[in-house]
């Protein structure tokens, strides 16, 4: 019980406790912190992102000077690329048939011995139709008639050429001149492919026995002729006017006439001979250039009829073939030098345009491609149209793997005449008064015009040669465009050159 005069102090309800006061100081300091975090990140993030607008305001255009590229000396060449296919020089389709007479009916092919791919060597048979061979001869004409006994010409003296090559010797025959020689051969090649010719003559040799009749029929007449005539001279009793007897005269005319009929069996059965013994054909024999030769194609099949190639042979070296359009075929031309490139082997040959065809061609092209298709990319787009037939070939015999591949062709068109000063096309322009200019960039900046000639140009460059000698050399800068105020790039984004980086460039300020 409290005393009068004490004083007592009572203790509030609601006031916290220490530990509740120090939660809420945590939460008020958690706060604070919060906010100055967010305030630093807004802070940062104005200053490090920026707008596409404010970028560009920022980075602003450069200032405007020259494009410049340095004066070159070399060798300037113009090329033209264009794609074409790796072939035999000779491609040659065999689709015999048999002779006229020879039966009724269509060809039949009765053998093949050889595959696609195989070699085939001179003298080989190449298949066999309607129980007759087809073999291969070596030579440069080809085959347009049936050569017989008795023949003369070109196409005899190859035949010649081809057995001698063979090993069968053509005798005492003059060249090109079908006798006893050349037929003795002709006889031994076909026998030693396994077969017999055809005779020249079909009547199983009656015309040869009938004239050797005829022949020893004379020979006997004379015989007689000259017996009679000496039986007469020997028993006549006396003589006429001219010391002979009658008989006597009409013996001798009788043994004359009968010595005239011989030497005519005689000339007649020398003929006959001359025109008997074996034949080639020409539906048995293919004439190829060179050899080995390779089957690159198998159409036919055994028991199949001949409509058309039984197969298809490839022969020589291996050349590129490929079909030009009007603008390529104008700057091409033999003699070219070329280089050929296969990205599948990577191989790198070098080689010549061979021929240019002054006339279109039509069909297929001998790679068996269509116009515009892979190897013949360049071929004219007109069906049957294949354009103007390029062949280049190598100077080293190309691989045989390489035959039928697509390849690329470089053909250098034009080039300079050893070194030459060379600049950037877009660095001459031309002046009101027909002339070429380049504009030089000394060391302190300062552009001068140029007056050049200019020459063979190619790969967006151009050979020129200053009219005043020795003002522009190897090592100088010349201007090839300005950079414009509106940006690093003009327009055309080529920094003030022409798009196509052909034409004459956009005249800097002098």
């Amino acid at each position: 019980m409290n005393e009068p005069g004490d004083v007592v102090v009572e203790p509030e309800e609601d006031a916290p406790d220490s530990g509740a006061l120090d939660r809420g100081r945590r939460v008020v300091l958690g706060v604070v912190a919060g906010a100055a975090l967010v305030a630093v990140g807004g802070l940062l993030a104005t200053v490090l992102v920026k707008s596409p607008a404010q970028v560009a305001a920022e980075t602003g255009p450069p200032a405007q000077g020259l494009l410049t590229a340095e004066v070159e000396r070399r060798v300037l060449a113009r090329t033209v690329v264009t794609r074409g296919t790796v072939v035999a020089d000779q491609s040659v389709d065999v689709a015999p048939q048999p002779r006229a007479g020879e039966g009724a009916g269509a060809a039949v092919v009765t053998k093949l011995p050889l595959k696609a791919g195989d070699a085939v060597a001179a003298g080989q048979l190449l298949a066999e139709v309607s129980g007759r061979p087809v073999f291969a001869l070596k030579g440069t004409l080809p085959v347009y008639r049936d050569l017989r006994p008795g023949a003369t010409g070109d196409d005899v003296a190859q035949l010649q050429q081809a057995l001698r090559a063979l090993g069968h010797g053509t005798g005492a025959d003059a060249k090109g001149v079908f006798g006893a020689g050349t037929k003795a051969a002709l006889t031994a090649r076909y026998r030693a492919i396994g077969y017999d010719p055809l005779p020249a003559v079909a009547d199983g040799g009656e015309a040869v026995k009938a004239a050797r009749r005829a022949v020893r029929t004379a020979q006997w007449a004379v015989e007689d002729a000259s017996a009679g005539d000496g039986a007469g001279e020997r028993s006549a009793g006396g003589t006429t006017a001219g010391g002979k007897s009658g008989g006597e005269g009409d013996s001798g005319r009788a043994l004359a006439r009968a010595r005239q009929a011989l030497a005519d069996a005689r000339a007649e059965l020398a003929s006959v001979e001359a025109a008997d013994g074996p034949m080639l054909p020409a539906s048995e024999t293919v004439v190829l250039g060179s050899f080995p030769a390779r089957v690159s194609g198998i159409a036919g099949r055994v028991g199949g009829p001949v409509s058309g190639p039984v197969l298809t042979l490839s022969a020589g070296e291996l050349v590129v073939e490929t079909y030009l359009k009007d603008d390529k075929k104008q700057l091409l031309r033999a003699g070219m030098n070329v280089v050929i490139a296969s990205e599948a082997t990577g191989l790198d040959a070098r080689g010549r345009v061979a021929l240019v065809a002054g006339e279109r061609s039509a069909g297929r092209p001998a790679g068996g491609q269509q116009p515009g298709q892979g190897g013949q990319g360049d071929a004219a787009g007109k069906a049957g149209d294949l354009g103007f037939r390029m062949v280049v070939r190598a100077d080293r015999p190309l691989p045989p793997a390489l035959a039928g591949q697509d390849v690329r062709l470089t053909v250098e068109s034009a080039s300079t005449d050893g070194q030459a000063l060379v600049v950037p096309v877009t660095a001459v322009s031309a002046t009101a008064d027909g002339g070429t200019v380049v504009t030089a960039v000394g060391g302190d900046g300062t552009p001068r015009r140029i007056e050049v000639r200019v020459g063979t140009g190619g790969d967006g460059y151009v050979a020129v040669t200053p009219v005043r000698a020795g003002a522009l050399t190897a090592g100088a800068k010349v201007v090839i465009g300005a950079a414009p105020k509106d940006g690093g790039a003009g327009r055309d984004g080529q920094g003030g050159r022409d798009p196509k980086g052909t034409g004459s460039p956009r005249r800097p300020a002098e």
